[in-house]
């Protein structure tokens, strides 16, 4: 003969959701055969039912009072071993064709907007703050296709377009990091320009140190500050660059 409970008491700790806890307690109340639903009495709830048992089911995943324990969410870090640490230009426009971080995810665009030729270093640990960081080098000549327009026999680079490379690189970093989504630019805090490109130029160097990088459930957004040197000089600088990633 299954034994009459008429009542059970069940604590619920103050720390645990109500809605939480009422769906843990379905594996506690699996074994009652319940006349009406389960009512919250204070911290108590109170199941009126028949139970089969002398006591409550339990597998070794329940605690003593038959209730499975909460466990706190765990956020898994996407392995970044599948991808190196430096890109040359042929892995950069591998990610320009969506080959590298897969359809749907960080692009880079593809050449004359490409505004590097090749990746140096890359984190998501190092770097000034410890957040992240990005090194990448851009080969300078004079048949750049943007000297001939800006300006007509005043040939300078213009420095939006250093400001893009910065960005692009800012994102390029968080779909190496594995985060899912396509980048989009979302502003910047303030850029200076004290320098210029002109054809005599070598090589710039980007400088990208991240001070935040934000994964949850409704954003990816990473923050970074970004400098450009030319031939070793700083010509660029950029405070709160700000790119997100989104699935939609």
């Amino acid at each position: 003969m299954p034994a009459i409970v008429p009542r059970c008491h069940v604590a619920r700790q103050s720390w645990m959701p109500l809605a939480t806890f009422l769906i843990n307690i379905k594996d506690f109340a699996n074994g009652f055969q319940l006349e009406r639903p389960p009512r919250l009495c204070g911290k108590q709830l109170v199941l009126h039912g028949i139970m089969p048992h002398p006591r409550p089911c339990r597998t070794r995943k329940h605690d003593a009072r038959g209730v499975r324990p909460l466990k706190t969410p765990i956020r898994r870090r996407a392995s970044m071993a599948q991808y190196p640490t430096s890109f040359d230009k042929e892995g950069l426009l591998k990610c320009a064709r969506g080959e590298l971080f897969g359809p749907g995810n960080a692009q880079l665009p593809e050449p004359p907007m490409l505004m590097m030729d090749r990746i140096t270093e890359i984190s998501d640990d190092a770097g000034a703050n410890g957040k992240g960081h990005v090194v990448a080098e851009f080969d300078i000549n004079p048949d750049l296709w943007f000297f001939d327009c800006h300006f007509p026999g005043n040939p300078i680079m213009p420095g939006c377009l250093g400001l893009d490379g910065l960005w692009q690189l800012t994102g390029f970093n968080l779909g190496w990091r594995g985060w899912q989504g396509r980048g989009y630019a979302l502003g910047v805090g303030e850029v200076k320009l004290t320098g210029m490109v002109r054809p005599d130029r070598k090589m710039l160097t980007y400088y990208v140190d991240f001070t935040k990088a934000i994964q949850s459930r409704r954003l990816t957004m990473g923050v970074a500050n970004g400098r450009v040197e030319a031939d070793g000089e700083t010509i660029y600088r950029v405070t709160d660059m700000k790119v997100a990633l989104s699935e939609s």
